[in-house]
């Protein structure tokens, strides 16, 4: 018999999840209050009858809609700020958050300004004035449209500025994680293939560092398994046949799996795969979910040769062969190496399907790879299961060209 070991879970949101559920966001809204700010996406869900939906109901539950800004993209410090700067100060007491993660993530970030004196310079991690956060954000209702990123579940906001000396760093609290998640896989239904393979890649890739992470917990692996089983169902047969008769099944399995990455991410923390894609999406025009895919085998192949050569005893080594099973549809009496093996095979196969273009289709360079390389090292770096030589990590990225 073993001792379970020791472990902590944060603050998660109410979830809500099911096809259909955004009709009840009204009304979760209005109990928490009776003034709110609405940020949203790009153009999908400002353009579709959805928007009208959400302001009819919010007026018939008594909510008052003060104001409301659209982040195109990852939200930049300019897309916080200029919203905290207008609207604090008029008794907002909720905010709600429609859209892909770049919205959520810009929602929480101005739940947690409005109600404060200071900056997001003050609070941001790594470029920002190292301030201590209060703790206060406002409730956050969450309401994701697409399948990738589980912002819904977290308690950070990423902020990105792209050039030359572009960062992508976390404005993170416990207070900031959503009050409400509502997750309805309905509102996924006209996402285009591109943007299925990238969310779905975030995902995958999200479950799969949380679950060979240092800081893993028996109920993180548990729901990354779940997790990747999903991902399993859902992934390769919606970006198929985005339209087709198996769809909504497809669908509502990546918007669960992607809601469990989060609570994985937010509990586990992540790994080499993000640790690149932070540095590759400040400097290059890549997205976020096509940034993991780009180097997702070719650094679990590093971490799995790693960490046979270092850390043998490792926990993240069965943990890749029984990630291996689960996505290949491997029976349980396959070896662990054989396991391993398969796993790699099935991500390359995977990335593949899901046509993800080499980093050199995003202006990626060999001149770029020493610079990526020195700016990785991170919160995610931190938690891969091994720690990679910079020469290990300029292979995968000479591979990823």
């Amino acid at each position: 018999m073993v001792t379970v070991p020791a472990f902590g879970l944060g603050r998660l949101p109410r979830i809500t999840f099911g096809a259909g559920v955004f009709a009840k966001v009204p009304a979760i809204i209005a109990t928490h209050g009776t003034r709110a700010f609405l940020v949203t996406g790009g153009r999908s869900f400002n353009a579709s009858t959805r928007r009208v939906e959400l302001e009819a109901g919010l007026a018939d539950a008594g909510v008052t809609l003060v104001g409301s800004a659209t982040v195109s993209g990852e939200p930049s410090p300019a897309d916080i700020e200029g919203p905290v700067a207008e609207y604090r100060g008029q008794g907002i007491e909720i905010v709600i958050g429609v859209g892909g993660g770049a919205a959520l993530d810009a929602a929480k970030a101005i739940a947690g300004l409005l109600p404060v004196e200071t900056e997001l310079m003050d609070h941001l991690e790594g470029v920002g004035r190292g301030v201590p956060y209060p703790g206060v954000a406002l409730p956050v209702v969450a309401v994701p449209t697409t399948a990738g990123t589980g912002s819904e579940a977290t308690r950070n906001a990423v902020i990105s500025e792209r050039g030359p000396e572009g960062y992508k760093r976390s404005f993170r609290d416990e207070s900031m994680v959503p009050a409400d998640a509502v997750v309805d896989p309905d509102l996924l239904a006209t996402a285009p293939r591109s943007l299925i393979a990238a969310n779905g890649l975030d995902a995958l890739t999200q479950l799969l560092e949380a679950m060979t992470s240092q800081r893993a917990t028996p109920v993180t692996d548990a729901l990354a398994r779940d997790g990747l089983a999903a991902v399993r169902r859902g992934l390769l047969a919606w970006h198929a046949d985005p339209g087709g008769p198996d769809a909504p099944a497809a669908r509502s399995q990546m918007a669960y799996a992607a809601l469990l990455s989060g609570v994985c991410l937010a509990n586990a923390g992540l790994g080499a795969v993000h640790g690149f894609a932070s540095p590759l999406g400040a400097r290059l025009p890549i997205p976020h979910g096509m940034a993991c895919g780009a180097v997702l085998w070719q650094t679990i192949r590093a971490n799995i040769t790693a960490l046979t050569e270092r850390m043998p005893d490792s926990p993240a080594l069965p943990k890749y062969a029984e990630a291996g099973r689960i996505l290949a549809g491997l029976p349980s009496t396959i070896r662990d190496g054989a396991a391993r093996v398969a796993l790699v095979d099935t991500l390359h196969d995977m990335i593949e399907a899901l046509e993800v273009p080499p980093l050199s289709a995003f202006e990626m360079t060999p001149e770029h790879i020493p610079v990526v390389v020195a700016d990785s090292p991170g919160s995610s770096m931190r938690t891969n299961p091994v720690a990679l030589t910079d020469e290990e990590l300029t292979d995968i990225l000479e591979r990823a060209l």
